[in-house]
C-alpha cells in the first residue's frame, strides 16, 4: 500500500532527471505501474507505523472492498489521463502524479491526521493544474476552488480536533486511529457541532448543494486530464468521507440527518434543470455532476445498507461516465477549440466511433438497463423507497431531466446536418483514443451485466458502517 503512494511521487520527481522528450513516457510508466499494484491490492490489509508519537498520529493505511474500488478508479483515471495529455510540460505530468497519491493516501488513511494532511494535499496540484493549464478565466476559476475548500478543510480540521481532544479527555490517550476514536462517548450537543463542521468539510468538496458553485467553473477552465480527474475521483472524497469517518464516528448525529437527505434530492433536480440551459457542453457535463452526486448522497443518508451500497457503486459509475464524456469532450475540443454547442453538429458523420462512443457514455449516465448507471440508480431508490418514498418519487423526476438534457445534447451536436464546415473535415477517434476509451467502456458494460462482481466487494464494509449505525 506504501507504494501506491510512494510510485507516483517518485515519478513526479523522477521526470526532473530525464529529458522533457521523455517525461510523457516516463509519467504513463509511473501511472501504468501504479494501477498494476492498486489491481493487485489484497484486502481488507493493515499497514501500522509510528509517525508521530509526541501526539498520537500514526502511518496507519487500511484497505478495504470500498477504498480498493476509488483506489483502482483513482490509478486507472491518471493513467488515462496522462495517455490523454501529449506534449504537456514536465510539470503538468508532475502535478498529475501528486494528485494520484494524495487522492490514494485519501483513500487509504485510517488515522484522521494523515487523512486531513492528504486531504489538503490533493487542493495544491489540482490549483496549479487549472491555474496553469486552463483555458481564459483560469486564474479566477483556480482561486475559487481553493478559496472553498480551504474553507471546508478548516472546518473538517475542527471537527477532528475536538474528537481528538475529547478522546484524550475521556481516556488520557491521544490518538488519531480511527479504530480507537469510535468508542468515544460525545454528548448529543458536541457530537452534532462535531457532525456538522465535519459535514461542512465534505459537503463541499463533494460539492453538495449549495455549496457547489465552484465546481462548473473548475471543470470548464480545467484541461482535460485535471477535468477527468476532479470529476472522477476527487468529488469522492467527500462521498468517501461521509462513509469512512461521519457515520461511524457520529452515529446519533448521523440519525438525526435528515435534511441531509432533502438537500441531495434539490441537488438532483437543481443539476439537471441547470443543465437544460446551457451552452458551453463542459459546464453542462459539470453541472450535471452535481444532480448525479446528489445521487450518491441521497443513497448514503438513507443509512440502510441498500441505499449505502447503491451509493458506493454509483460513485464509481459517476467516475466512469462522466470521466468518459470529459474525455470525449476533451477530444472534441482538441480538435476545433470551442466548448460552445452551437459550434458543433452533424459529427456523427465525420467521426462515427465518436459519436458510438459518446451514446454509450450518455446512456450509462442517464442510466440505461444493462450500463453501469441503471445499477446504481435503481439501487438507491429502492433504499431511497424504503426509507421515504418522496424521496425516489422526486429522484425519478431527476433521471428524466438528465435524459431530456442528455438527449437533446447528444441530438445537437451529434446528429442532423453539419452546421460548421469544418465539423466535416474532422478525424475520428485515433488508436490512441480508442485506447483510452476502451477501459471505461468495458468497466461501464462489466458493471451493467455482472453488478454482483461489485455488491460482494463492498458488501462488508457497507454491513459494518450499518451495524455501526443501528447497532
Amino acid at each position: 500500500m506504501i507504494f501506491l503512494i510512494a510510485t507516483p511521487v517518485f515519478g513526479a520527481f523522477a521526470l526532473l532527471a530525464f529529458p522533457r522528450k521523455l517525461s510523457w513516457w516516463i509519467a504513463i510508466l509511473a501511472s501504468f505501474a501504479t494501477f498494476v499494484q492498486a489491481v493487485a491490492l489484497q484486502f481488507p490489509n493493515t499497514i501500522r507505523h509510528n509517525w508521530i508519537p509526541a501526539i498520537g498520529s500514526q502511518f496507519l493505511l487500511t484497505v478495504d472492498g470500498i477504498s480498493y474500488l476509488l483506489v483502482v478508479l483513482t490509478g486507472l483515471m491518471t493513467l488515462l489521463g496522462i495517455l490523454a495529455s501529449p506534449q504537456m510540460p514536465r510539470l503538468f505530468y508532475a502535478m498529475l502524479l501528486l494528485l494520484a497519491a494524495g487522492c490514494h493516501g485519501v483513500f487509504l488513511a485510517q488515522d484522521l491526521l494523515l487523512f486531513f494532511i492528504c486531504f489538503e494535499a490533493v487542493l495544491i496540484p489540482m490549483y496549479f493544474l487549472i491555474g496553469i493549464y486552463g483555458a481564459e478565466d483560469r486564474r479566477r476559476a483556480a482561486f475559487k476552488f481553493f478559496i472553498y475548500t480551504i474553507v471546508g478543510s478548516v472546518a473538517l480540521l475542527v471537527g477532528f480536533l475536538t474528537l481528538y481532544l475529547q478522546h484524550a479527555t475521556q481516556t488520557g490517550i491521544y490518538t488519531f486511529d480511527l479504530s480507537a476514536l469510535l468508542q468515544t462517548r460525545l454528548s448529543p450537543g458536541t457530537e452534532s457541532l462535531v457532525f456538522w463542521a465535519i459535514f461542512l468539510g465534505f459537503a463541499i468538496k463533494i460539492p453538495m448543494f449549495p455549496f457547489h458553485t465552484w465546481l462548473p467553473d473548475a471543470h470548464t477552465q480545467a484541461p482535460t486530464a485535471a477535468s477527468l480527474m476532479l470529476a472522477a475521483v476527487m468529488l469522492k472524497i467527500g462521498t468517501y468521507g461521509f462513509l469512512r469517518f461521519s457515520l461511524p464516528l457520529l452515529p446519533k448525529a448521523s440519525l438525526d440527518s435528515q435534511l441531509l437527505a432533502t438537500l441531495s434530492v434539490v441537488a438532483i433536480l437543481y443539476g439537471g434543470w441547470i443543465c437544460l440551459g446551457q451552452t458551453d457542453w463542459k459546464r453542462l457535463i459539470a453541472y450535471s455532476s452535481v444532480s448525479h452526486l446528489g445521487f450518491c448522497t441521497l443513497g448514503i443518508f438513507t443509512l440502510t445498507s441498500t441505499g449505502i451500497s447503491g451509493s458506493v457503486i454509483q460513485q464509481i459509475n459517476h467516475g466512469i461516465s462522466t470521466g468518459l464524456l470529459f474525455l470525449l469532450i476533451g477530444f472534441a475540443y482538441d480538435r476545433r477549440h470551442t466548448r460552445n454547442i452551437a459550434d458543433y453538429g452533424g459529427l456523427a458523420k465525420s467521426m462515427p466511433g465518436f459519436a458510438a462512443v459518446f451514446m454509450l457514455a450518455l446512456l450509462s449516465s442517464i442510466g440505461l438497463p444493462l450500463l453501469n448507471g441503471f445499477v446504481g440508480e435503481f439501487t438507491i431508490l429502492r433504499g431511497a423507497y424504503l426509507v421515504q418514498p418522496w424521496w425516489a418519487a422526486t429522484a425519478l423526476i431527476g433521471i428524466v431531466i438528465a435524459a431530456a438534457y442528455m438527449l437533446s445534447l447528444y441530438r445537437h451536436t451529434m446528429l442532423g446536418p453539419v452546421t460548421n464546415a469544418a465539423n466535416s473535415q474532422l478525424p475520428d477517434l485515433s488508436f490512441r483514443e480508442w485506447l483510452i476509451v476502451a477501459p471505461l467502456i468495458v468497466w461501464s458494460i462489466w458493471i451493467g451485466v455482472n453488478p454482483a462482481s461489485h455488491f460482494g466487494i463492498i458488501s462488508s464494509p457497507v454491513e459494518q458502517i450499518v451495524e455501526r449505525l443501528h447497532p
